[in-house]
């Protein structure tokens, strides 16, 4: 697919930044899950988790610090390359990381887990949340579970760059199913990287949660937050929910991300 493959390698033009900044980070113990997904995502000891779309691994490692043992998967060469390189670097046994495409994971990747994670920045990457839901049902133990935390679509179809003045223009149609193309990659972890194509689609809430019951998974929550997991301009930390912005003047005035979590029941 092409609009894949440009995404391939316009996120593997920033892998080796990503990794310096992170390992700093991580290195100073100062990188962690953000407030919802450490109160929601439960007690993970003993757990064996697939982390799916994991970057460069940062992510992976901290799950890992708990977790009895930790898969990460991406399909950027770059991406594996340099989260092999971090877990080698901070002398973590627990994991490993495969190069895969989600779209086909479930036909070369036959382990089953009890967490299927995957989290911030990773839907709209997805032509097909079809086959995304089934290839976390085929992932998951039988009462094994997925979790997810992501922007909210409906803020996603916004134009963030006036949010700020309190604008809310539609930049990207809520129900659009052609991907928008943008000319850049990259943003919150090293300086945008511009001369590359990369390909965003929009998914709307009840693409989500159908493609997770269509898939045979059972909806334990789906929970929308007032926060988003990045700064996009003029935003504000929270003082009180680590790792979350929003703006000061639009505080509690639309959903800006989700969380959800969808169990895999055993058949009767």
């Amino acid at each position: 697919m092409i609009e894949i493959e440009s995404n391939k390698q316009a996120w593997g033009k920033i892998s080796e930044e990503h990794y310096h900044h992170f390992k700093a980070l991580l290195s100073d113990d100062d990188l962690h899950l953000n407030y919802y997904i450490q109160e929601e995502l439960g007690d993970i000891s003993g757990k064996e988790i697939i982390h799916l779309q994991c970057n460069t691994g940062a992510d992976t490692l901290i799950l890992a610090k708990t977790a009895k043992s930790v898969v990460g998967v991406d399909l950027v060469p770059d991406n594996i390359f340099f989260a092999n390189k971090l877990a080698g670097d901070l002398n973590f046994k627990n994991v490993k990381f495969i190069e895969a495409d989600i779209m086909t994971l479930s036909k070369v990747h036959g382990e089953k887990y009890d967490i299927v994670f995957t989290s911030e920045g990773v839907l709209g990457w997805l032509p097909d949340l079809n086959v995304w839901a089934n290839t976390i049902r085929s992932l998951l133990k039988d009462n094994g579970y997925l979790y997810v935390f992501d922007s909210h679509p409906f803020f996603l179809s916004f134009d963030e760059s006036k949010l700020d003045k309190e604008v809310f223009e539609i930049k990207y149609p809520y129900f659009s199913k052609i991907p928008s193309v943008d000319s850049s990659i990259g943003g919150y972890a090293c300086e945008p990287k511009d001369g590359v194509k990369s390909y965003f689609w929009m998914h709307t809430v009840s693409d989500i949660i159908n493609s997770l019951t269509r898939a045979g998974l059972h909806i334990e929550y789906f929970n929308e937050h007032a926060e988003n997991f990045y700064d996009s301009g003029n935003m504000q930390a929270s003082s009180s929910k680590k790792g979350l912005y929003a703006y000061s003047c639009n505080r509690d005035k639309y959903p800006m991300s989700f969380s959800l979590k969808a169990s895999a029941y055993p058949a009767k």
